[in-house]
């Protein structure tokens, strides 16, 4: 079990960024979060298998169709034993 904090930068508000992620990280059986931030960033918490994490820090990466992903900041955390996937 893993957790990465993620901060996804560009055009990544108004898309569908957030729901498309919760789906990707259901599907998946990834647990965590994506909220907007006041800066336009999207802020993603995820929490679950390692190759599954890192499949969806892969997907951070592009987004779904109309997002302009400019960078993705990754940061290493302690899992917390998340269940579901919330977006704010």
């Amino acid at each position: 079990m893993i957790r990465r904090r993620l901060i996804v930068h560009g055009r990544v508000q108004g898309v569908g960024f957030r729901y498309s992620l919760a789906r990707q990280a259901q599907s998946r059986g990834v647990a965590g979060s994506a909220a907007n931030r006041p800066d336009g960033a999207v802020e993603v918490v995820l929490e679950g298998e390692q190759e599954a994490v890192e499949s969806l820090v892969r997907w951070c990466g592009e987004g779904p169709r109309g997002a302009v992903v400019e960078r993705v900041d990754v940061s290493e955390e302690q899992p917390e034993g998340l269940r579901g996937f919330a977006t704010r």
